[in-house]
Formats: C-alpha cells, structure tokens, sequence
C-alpha cells in the first residue's frame, strides 16, 4: 500500500471513530502529535487484522522498525517516520506502542475470551495505551491520572467490541465473554447473525459493564487542564453517546449498524465540562 492511499485511507477512518481523535478546536500541535498517534495505532491494527500473507511475521517486523525510533535511526515506514517528530516533542515512551502491537499479536493466536477478566487483560494491552500515550502529549501523566485513563480506555474498546460482534465474528474472532454467551444461551456458531434471543442481551450486559467502567473513570476529565481536559473530555463523552445508542437498540447490533448521534457526544461532553468545573471548585 502507498503512503499516499494508506494516509488517505487512515482519515476516512478516523472519521468513523466513535470520538473525535483530535477536535478541531485544539492547538496545530497537539492535533498533530494525535493524529500521529491514532494513524501508527491504526496502521498496526490494520496489519493484525487485514494484511496479507503472515500477518505474524509483518507484525514482528513493524516492531522492530518501531524500535528504530528509539535507537536513533530512521525507520521504513513513512507512518513511523511520522511519528519520530512526536516521540521527540512530547517525549513517548516506546513501550505503549509496543504494547499495542503485542495485543495484534495475540489476536493472530486467540480468537475467544472466557470470562470479562480475561478480555480486560486484553484491553490493557489493546487500549490502554493509547490513553497512556495521550496524556504524555499533554504533560500530565500521572499514575492517578494514568489509573482513570485505563478504565476509559478499556470501557471505549469494549463498546467497540460491541459494535462490531458480527465484523469480528466473520474475522473469526468472538471478543464478547463465552460465559456470558453460556449463560444466555448464545451458541457461537450463531453470534454473527444474531439470530439465538438471548445475544443482544449479552451485548447489553457488555454495555452496562463498559458504562461502569466509564462512570469509574469519568473523574479524569476534571483532573486534567487545560487542552487535555478537552480533548479526553471528547472520548469519554463519544464512550456514553455510544452506549446510550446500543442501549437504545436493546443490543441488537446485528440488524443496521450502531453508532453514536453526534448531538449526544455534544450533549455528554457538555455534562462532564459542567461537572469537572464543579467539583474544581468544591
């Protein structure tokens, strides 16, 4: 793929985001260090999840390209060449991208996950990261801040992993938990049509559990300043409209495709702006 498509290809996508990736209003540079980010986080799960060949052995060789960042060399791919000037401005750590290519890695080999634990040990090294590296562009990691981020970013993948249950299923994956699938008597044989009753029920159970895990973590926008209160403002408020359009479906992900009203991300991050201010001033 050339630079030119795949660069192309990576806006169109990142328009189909449940939350913005960079608002508009923010600041040239953190806008760009964002998008430098989602486009290398995107390009990796492109090579998990739609590459050509070995998709192993190109993820293992787009590691060791990434490392050359750090090593003080240039690296081939133009999207991690990109990503140098980020790393230097806002000083990234390597092991967040790393971690996110270990997450592919591991879909390459597991393909169902047993219990909602088992799928948040995912989540950590699929998401999580990305929340890592965010707060680094705005200078304000911290672990009390980096603990929150997680609970938001775990809660954003799973909402995902909702969305996108029969996508997933065609890809030969099944990310929602088997014993919820037991306990409503989901085969999974089916999980891709839908067609067992009881499957928007355990979509909509992952929903309750990710609105906690948003709720556990919505505390974030308040501690953040500045531009970074913004912009996480945007993902935690993009995590609510989202499931508030599942919950408004009961589940049913399989019958049109399910994606957040754009007036309810405005109308949640206006709540979470009120709120930080509020508890700010107690």
């Amino acid at each position: 793929m050339s630079a030119t498509v795949g660069t192309r290809r990576l806006r169109a996508a990142e328009q189909d985001e449940n939350f913005p990736v960079a608002l508009r209003c923010l600041p040239r540079e953190p806008r760009r260090h964002l998008h430098a980010i989602y486009a290398v986080a995107r390009w990796i799960d492109d090579v998990g999840d739609q590459a050509a060949g070995d998709r192993t052995a190109q993820l293992l060789t787009l590691r060791t390209d990434l490392a050359r960042i750090w090593a003080g060399s240039r690296p081939q791919q133009p999207v991690l060449v990109n990503l140098a000037t980020t790393v230097a401005d806002c000083r990234l750590p390597q092991e967040p991208f790393q971690q996110l290519i270990e997450a592919n890695l591991i879909d390459q080999r597991v393909h169902r996950y047993a219990t909602f634990e088992d799928l948040m040990g995912y989540c950590r090294l699929s998401a999580d990261p990305v929340g890592h590296l965010v707060l680094q562009v705005f200078d304000q990691s911290t672990p009390q801040n980096t603990a929150l981020s997680n609970r938001v970013c775990s809660a954003l993948q799973v909402l995902e992993h909702c969305q996108d249950v029969a996508e997933d299923h065609a890809a030969g994956r099944i990310y929602l938990p088997q014993r919820d699938l037991d306990e409503f008597g989901v085969s999974a044989e089916r999980l891709g049509t839908g067609t067992d009753p009881g499957s928007p029920a355990v979509v909509s159970r992952q929903v309750d559990r990710a609105t906690d895990l948003l709720d556990e973590g919505s505390a974030l926008a308040g501690r953040l300043t500045g531009w970074a209160r913004l912009a996480v403002t945007g993902y935690i408020a993009g995590g609510y409209a989202t499931a508030r359009a599942l919950r408004a479906a009961d589940g049913d992900v399989w019958t049109r495709p399910v994606r957040p009203r754009r007036a309810d991300v405005v109308r949640s991050m206006l709540s979470l702006l009120t709120r930080g201010r509020a508890a700010a001033t107690r």
